[in-house]
């Protein structure tokens, strides 16, 4: 089958996703990508300007191409219907990873009346996003996990009262901060927060460094409550680091359409404390593998119990490998497959 993938992200391989920290949706191209190739697709990528290069074994090439010639099985756009004008006819399909309001900008939604692409959500509350005013009816693919969190893990021992934030800064972590020093730190005096965030992880951004760094300044002066920054690290190491703590907290956010930290850490058994903002409620299985705490009061106490409590740990430790890392990419691509 010959299909054709396009993004106004960056060109990446499987390679840059073991060997530096990656966002969500960059990775999941970059996934999608290699399982088409791995399937035996004809597989064409376009992204940006720069000449014809090879990353990972993935052939990029420049968005303008050329749309004439023969049409494609499978014409993939990754959020921006305006892909669209680049890219040759065919079944056109377009992949949605943020919620679906910018939709209703003119220069989005003239393209997408015209060419009625198919819609692919991440899952119910991202669909929910679309709202009545759009004529469509999306195809719900949830998002598989990058190695090594896609392979699970061994049950283990509780670990020490370590919590990780492994999301934008600018995503509830100043609301955790809060709960952390008033809350939750009293309770668990030896308690630590380890914070893996910044702009590396969205390429350096210097619009969203500028916007997160106040949030951040904030936690380099609350090492006393133990508190600690890391850099955001590449998948491999970051797994290691979730196997060596106790639980992931997260407020979540309205902008949430899937959190792949959340995936990844219920994968390798880590329970999440979290509230019902965006979809991160659809990682967890709640009370089972984390809690979805419905203000803060229970998501102190939910904090305070994990952090503490080694049999309330281990049951939901087993639970979240039990329930499994979920689709691989190969499964995801068939779904897709299916589309054209």
């Amino acid at each position: 089958m010959h299909i054709v993938m396009a993004t106004d992200g960056p060109r990446l391989g499987p390679l840059d996703l073991r060997e530096r920290p990656v966002g969500g949706v960059e990775t999941a191209f970059a996934l999608l990508a290699e399982a088409f190739r791995r399937r035996g697709h004809a597989l064409e990528l376009r992204a940006g300007t720069e000449p014809e290069a090879c990353r990972g074994g993935l052939a990029w090439s420049p968005l303008d191409r050329g749309r004439h010639g023969a049409p494609a099985a499978l014409v993939i756009a990754n959020r921006s219907p305006r892909l669209f004008r680049w890219l040759p006819r065919g079944r056109r399909v377009l992949w949605l990873h943020n919620p679906a309001g910018y939709l209703r900008k003119l220069r989005n939604l003239l393209p997408l009346l015209a060419l009625r692409p198919r819609l692919v959500t991440l899952g119910p509350s991202h669909a929910a996003s679309l709202g009545p005013w759009l004529p469509f009816r999306p195809v719900q693919i949830p998002l598989a996990l990058a190695p090594p969190f896609d392979a699970g893990a061994a049950p283990r021992p509780p670990g020490p009262p370590i919590a990780i934030f492994a999301s934008n800064p600018q995503r509830g972590l100043d609301w955790l901060l809060d709960l952390w020093t008033a809350r939750i730190r009293p309770r668990v005096p030896d308690a630590e927060l380890h914070l893996y965030t910044g702009a590396a992880t969205y390429g350096g951004d210097a619009r969203l460094a500028a916007r997160a760094a106040p949030v951040l300044a904030r936690a380099a002066t609350l090492a006393e409550a133990g508190v600690r920054i890391f850099d955001p690290l590449p998948r491999p190491a970051l797994a290691a680091r979730f196997r060596e703590a106790r639980l992931m907290l997260y407020r979540g956010d309205t902008g949430e359409t899937f959190c792949l930290a959340l995936a990844e850490a219920q994968a390798l058994g880590l329970p999440a404390v979290v509230t019902p903002l965006g979809a991160v409620a659809e990682r967890i299985a709640d009370g089972e593998t984390g809690v979805v705490a419905r203000d803060a009061t229970g998501f102190a106490a939910a904090a305070i119990r994990l952090l503490r409590d080694d049999a309330a740990w281990t049951a939901m430790h087993r639970a979240a490998l039990a329930r499994g890392p979920g689709p691989s990419w190969d499964e995801v691509a068939a779904r897709f497959e299916a589309l054209a």
